[in-house]
Formats: structure tokens, C-alpha cells, sequence
């Protein structure tokens, strides 16, 4: 199994955290799109990415190039305020000309089994994701992927994962599995604000959050900002 590494970047506040992703974003889509004519991009939830998509409605790039998925989605009905996909559509999806069909939602409303079974399939097929957005909860959770729950990080593990217990509410959600999330030439891990600095110092300091079963062979670059650093 792949090792698993950090690479740390601190950045003065949230608002330079926000413009650098949005750059390393568009780099990246353009890097991907020249080399294999798309770029495959999976979703994080939260309010730090809300800010991110916001600004990628106003770059340039050749939207119609673009695949995106999702990695979890909350069990609540369509166009939920609170879910994922709700969120990213508002601020940044139905502001740019991605076809719809390249735009893949996971049918969470169907509840965790169904919409596990149902996002697996969308996923056969799937090779490398480009790039993966992950946040970090102040309980150390990255997509739905809670502390003391299946993280699906061997290496046979199913694509996704229905989650039934999870810890905060909704109790029901869909998620990639670890090794799904893995399979990607870019992770980014973004927390933001002090009270994400205890769930960060445990990662740095080697605890066994979720997010260390993401083995991605290109490692895991975390992007912070000043106040949720642990060396702050």
C-alpha cells in the first residue's frame, strides 16, 4: 500500500487561501485538458470550498472539458439547501457551461444504499480522478468519513460507501470509500479558522483520523491558514 504524505502549506489568512486554490485549480484543469482533452475533478463540501467555487465561476477555461463529482453527499431530497451539490450549483455550476451530463450528483435521496449502489455504477469506468477536495472536520471527519466508521481505505474496498451512523447529523450519507478518494493525481486537504487547528495538530502529530486511509500515491497536500496552523 502507498505511504502516505503531507505536504503543508500556510497561508497568511482565509483570503489567500482561497486565491491560491483557485489558481492551483485552474493550472491544474489546464494541465489535464491538454493532456487527455478533460479534467475530472471531485467535490468537497463546507464553507471554505462554498468561497472557491464562487471564484471559479469567473475563470477561464474551456468548461466543457470539465467532469465533476462528488465525494459525499448528505441522505436529504433534491436541491436540499444542506446538500453538497445544492451548494456548488448555486454558487458556481449553473453559472458556468458545463453540459449537464458531465456533472455527475450523487442521488442521495434514494437514501445511503441505493445511492451508494447507484453512484458505484456512475463511477465503473472512472479511472484517476485529476484532482480531490477534501475539508477536515474539528472531530478529524474528511467527506463522510468519520472516526470509528468503515473508511473503505484497502485496497478492494467498493467505490462508495452508505453511511448510516454518522456522528453529526444527517446520520445518513453517502461517500467515496478511502481508496476511491485515493485514486486521484491530486489531493487537497483545506481547513480554515482556529477551530480547526486541534483536528490539524492531531494529523501532524500522527493520530489515526480518516483521512490518513486516503493513500494517494501523489500524497496529500494540506492548505491552512494562519490561525487553523498548528505551528500558529
Amino acid at each position: 500500500m502507498t505511504g502516505f504524505r503531507l505536504r503543508w502549506h500556510v497561508y497568511t489568512d482565509v483570503n489567500a487561501l482561497i486565491e491560491a486554490v483557485i489558481e492551483s485549480i485552474t493550472a491544474q484543469a489546464a494541465r489535464a485538458i491538454a493532456a487527455t482533452g478533460k479534467f475530472v475533478i471531485v467535490l468537497a463540501g463546507g464553507s471554505t470550498p462554498r468561497s472557491i467555487y464562487a471564484g471559479l465561476a469567473d475563470i477561464d477555461t474551456p468548461w466543457s472539458q470539465w467532469r465533476v463529482y462528488f465525494g459525499d453527499e448528505r441522505c436529504l431530497p433534491a436541491g436540499h439547501p444542506q446538500r453538497n451539490d445544492a451548494m456548488a450549483r448555486e454558487v458556481w455550476l449553473d453559472r458556468v457551461p458545463i453540459p449537464a451530463g458531465q456533472i455527475h450528483p450523487i442521488a442521495a435521496e434514494l437514501g445511503p444504499d441505493a445511492a451508494a449502489r447507484v453512484y458505484a455504477r456512475e463511477l465503473s469506468g472512472v479511472g484517476m480522478f485529476d484532482l480531490t477536495l477534501l475539508g477536515l472536520g474539528e472531530d478529524g471527519h474528511s467527506a463522510s468519513l468519520f472516526p470509528g466508521n468503515p473508511l473503505g481505505g484497502q485496497p478492494d474496498a467498493p467505490d462508495v460507501l452508505a453511511v448510516h451512523a454518522a456522528p453529526k447529523p444527517p446520520a445518513s450519507r453517502v461517500t467515496l470509500s478511502a481508496a476511491r478518494l485515493a485514486r486521484s493525481n491530486s489531493v487537497q486537504l483545506i481547513a480554515v479558522g482556529r477551530e480547526k487547528r486541534e483536528a490539524l495538530t492531531r494529523l501532524r502529530d500522527g493520530d489515526d483520523l480518516p483521512i490518513r486511509s486516503v493513500r494517494s500515491p501523489c500524497g496529500i497536500d494540506v492548505l491552512v491558514d494562519a490561525s487553523a496552523s498548528p505551528q500558529g
